[in-house]
């Protein structure tokens, strides 16, 4: 195929228009830069990471490298909604439960009092106090309940922040599916896609999801440790005459419970998007390739109805989803994201954000702020990116 090289130089050029490449694509745009955001499918398509109708932010994490990140993105999604004019991000409580002596909870707990979290540690009776007849846990469970939650809406959320890049001035483009990337003999990098069409730019950043294995071992042949996950989600029907008990705006919060040795890991948000139904879900999936996907149906179902029956005290009706949503996760082996430079003969010309491994998109606004900086600047400022660098994997590499 003959390749057409357009004329335009960009400061930087971001492979992969969801919601990390287009919240990276409104930061440096922001800074008036040079911007080009390419995106293989549509945008605002259903294939990835990024579409959908609630994610949950929370502050409540057991590794204490993520406290800081979320508290800024708290503050970059109001900022940005803020600007394009409407809302994205709907504010709750939050409610982590699971065995008392979970190493997952007392590692929250750790975290609360290491960074000065309000927060409440809840048994039994407390709980039900709190939340009467609706969230009931065993007598060897506790709840950890604090009001720094909340729900982003991601479909809307990604298209906030490519209309911010595009009033800033990036360039946005779709159906651009990037093939390879290579240094240029003058400055910088020159990306190809497969219509036949190249970039020049200074810089690079590759946010491609679930397809970022596979274009950056055919750049550099590193193989990244990130295996791709079909994963759906559920929302279930509140009973009759209960569904104000449930809803956002209440007392109800986004939660995330886990269930011990060998169970499963479930969250959820307050009724928000569909009327009279709760989203719950599993924290996982089955692997999968991402251009050879199974749609299948679903991922521990069975458990998971048993927890809604056991947990929300018959006030959900457990027998069948109402609704069901697929989507992807990236995982890396430790759950950590991977945010760094790609090295070798790219150096610092090529920066990489992956692995978000379905717990990324709350913190997208500062993971593109970061991934930016890295780019333009060399460095990420008042951030240590070193839990998020490649080197914490071993590779297999012909650089």
């Amino acid at each position: 195929m003959k390749t057409a090289v357009t004329d335009d130089f960009f400061d930087v050029i971001i492979v992969g228009g969801g919601v990390m490449g287009s919240a990276t694509a409104y930061h440096a745009a922001k800074r008036g830069l040079r911007t080009l955001l390419l995106e293989q499918f549509d945008f605002l398509h259903h294939r990835g990471s990024s579409h959908g109708e609630s994610r949950t932010i929370r502050a409540t994490y057991p590794q204490h490298h993520y406290y800081s990140l979320v508290m800024e993105s708290y503050t970059l999604w109001q900022q940005a909604q803020a600007q394009i004019g409407y809302t994205v991000y709907f504010p709750a409580h939050h409610l982590d439960i699971g065995p008392a002596q979970d190493p997952i909870l007392r590692a929250v707990i750790d975290n609360c009092r290491r960074h000065n979290m309000p927060h409440e540690v809840l048994n039994r009776r407390q709980l039900a106090a709190k939340f009467p007849g609706r969230i009931d846990i065993p007598d060897d469970w506790i709840g950890i309940f604090n009001r720094l939650g909340g729900i982003i809406k991601p479909t809307k959320a990604v298209a906030m922040f490519q209309s911010l890049a595009h009033k800033n001035g990036a360039v946005l483009k779709d159906k651009a599916e990037v093939i390879d990337i290579k240094k240029d003999a003058e400055n910088g990098v020159v990306v190809y896609a497969s219509n036949g069409e190249s970039y020049r730019g200074r810089k690079c950043v590759v946010t491609v999801g679930a397809w970022v294995n596979k274009l950056v071992k055919k750049v550099s042949g590193i193989e990244l440790p990130i295996q791709p996950l079909e994963t759906h989600v559920f929302y279930w029907r509140v009973k009759e005459g209960h569904e104000r008990d449930f809803a956002v705006g209440g007392d109800f919060p986004t939660f995330a419970s886990c269930s011990g040795e060998g169970g499963i890991y479930v969250y959820g948000t307050p009724t928000l998007e569909f009327p009279g139904l709760v989203k719950v879900a599993v924290h996982g999936g089955n692997p999968c390739d991402p251009d050879k996907r199974p749609w299948g149906s679903g991922f521990r179902v069975e458990d998971l109805k048993k927890w809604i029956q056991a947990r929300f005290m018959g006030l959900v009706d457990s027998s069948e989803p109402v609704v069901k949503q697929a989507c992807m996760y990236s995982m890396t082996p430790d759950e950590d994201f991977i945010v760094d430079f790609l090295g070798g003969e790219f150096g610092k010309d090529v920066v990489v954000g992956g692995g978000f491994s379905g717990h990324g998109f709350k913190m997208a606004p500062v993971i593109g702020r970061i991934l930016t900086e890295l780019a333009v600047d060399g460095f990420a400022s008042g951030v240590d990116i070193t839990p998020f660098r490649i080197s914490r994997f071993i590779m297999n590499s012909r650089i």
